[in-house]
């Protein structure tokens, strides 16, 4: 747990972005760090748990991302794991590119199988909860319509369960880049067990940075024009959402590229903002340059006084922390602190 003007909030790590590749950092030893660090939950990513079924398997074969009858197993095991070291699993992420395909394609019908096997793997691992993040493909609709349409189906079919879903604005997204996009999709899909998921890092840095500039800035605006836009939309978020509607809260932050990254999309196709988004994100407090105290205090002021959870993705991170993630997550616990300290003016 974390304080906040004297409110106990819960605090949750993104399994997928502690440790690296290494055997050393195998799931068991995330979970156990985590839980010696304070954390209270863990958003479990489909990568770890692909993992670990294939170490438990001792197989050298890696497990089909479809086979959800061994998924479902490898879940159940990990449900028993995070019990065991007193973690809950806060929700299953994160599902891409789900909305917007046309009716009747194999797209559309492969994303709804898809979700249908991703939520067998919530029932055994014991969430009601997944991540879906604003869609990056090709050729899936503009219309915000349609792309809430999609979501209110899928919605109603988590419903059956309990379940929910946190819709995220990724800053590289094809459609739906902010959390204003987001907001307006999920309000035309007026679904209750459809919220949000917000990010300081995909907010301030789709809104105010940029990796393909030198200040790490957007520089098509002039540094005060950027700065006061920046704050009329934290402003307007803050008197927009209402603070059930925000499921939880990540945090992280983002290097400035030196040098900048090239304004085109890779080798894979993924746009530069997803590559920021990858591999140069710190925590807070510890070399970025975006600034996630003012979107952190604006969700605080909707009133949200619920789940705030870490997921960084840090090229830099193993120079920094070496093979020991202990310092690693206690600095994790300490960055959470820290940055709720900073925003405790909030009303």
């Amino acid at each position: 747990m974390a304080s906040f003007n004297g409110k106990e909030i819960p605090i949750c790590y993104a399994s997928c972005s502690i440790g690296y590749e290494s055997s050393k950092h195998t799931l068991p030893a995330k979970l156990k760090t985590l839980a010696n660090a304070g954390f209270d939950a863990i958003e479990l990513s489909m990568p770890d748990i692909l993992s670990y079924g294939q170490q438990v398997s001792k197989s050298k074969a890696e497990i089909d991302p479809m086979d959800y009858q061994t998924l479902r197993s490898v879940a159940a095991e990990i449900g028993k794991l995070c019990e065991k070291e007193g973690l809950k699993v806060l929700m299953l992420q994160p599902f891409a590119n789900f909305e917007g395909w046309p009716r009747g394609s194999d797209e559309r019908k492969d994303v709804f199988d898809r979700a249908r096997g991703w939520m067998s793997i919530m029932e055994a691992v014991g969430t009601d909860m997944l991540q879906i993040g604003s869609s990056d493909a090709e050729g899936i609709s503009s219309s915000f319509d349609h792309l809430a349409s999609d979501l209110a189906e899928l919605a109603d079919i988590f419903a059956e369960k309990g379940f929910r879903i946190a819709y995220e604005n990724w800053c590289w997204a094809t459609h739906a880049t902010t959390w204003k996009d987001v907001w307006e999709i999920v309000t035309k899909a007026n679904r209750p067990n459809l919220g949000l998921c917000l990010d300081t890092f995909q907010s301030a840095g789709g809104e105010w940075g940029s990796p393909t500039t030198k200040s790490g800035r957007i520089e098509h605006v002039s540094a005060e024009e950027l700065d006061n836009r920046w704050k009329r939309s934290c402003e307007e978020l803050s008197k927009t959402i209402p603070p059930e509607k925000i499921f939880l809260l990540q945090i992280s932050d983002a290097y400035k590229m030196e040098p900048p990254l090239v304004d085109k999309p890779d080798d894979s196709g993924l746009r530069p903002r997803g590559q920021w988004s990858h591999d140069y994100r710190p925590l807070p407090y510890d070399g970025g340059c975006l600034p996630v105290e003012d979107f952190t205090r604006a969700v605080f002021k909707t009133g949200f006084r619920s789940w705030v959870s870490v997921e960084i993705f840090d090229g830099k991170g193993p120079e920094k922390y070496g093979d020991d993630m202990g310092p690693f997550a206690k600095k994790a616990f300490e960055s959470v602190h820290a940055l709720l300290k900073q925003v405790a003016d909030t009303a």
